[in-house]
């Protein structure tokens, strides 16, 4: 994480707890955005390294593409 809380990483856990809030805002399922949340989980560099995260850019991009939201 970012000193600042300006990193582009969330926690997992972090991010489970917007999805509701994510799918109401963007009129989605929450099973969709969960589904697209799951995928962009990043492990452990080399199994040890770090802490699994989720880049919040990537995941709103992958929402724009699935067309879960406002244009």
């Amino acid at each position: 994480t970012s000193a600042s809380g300006l990193g582009p990483d969330i926690s997992p856990a972090n991010a489970e707890l917007q999805v509701a809030r994510v799918a109401r805002a963007r009129g989605a399922a929450p099973a969709d955005i969960e589904a697209l949340l799951e995928r962009r989980i990043t492990g452990r560099s080399f199994r040890i390294f770090g802490e699994p995260h989720v880049n919040v850019l990537d995941l709103n991009l992958a929402l724009q593409r699935a067309h879960l939201g406002p244009d």
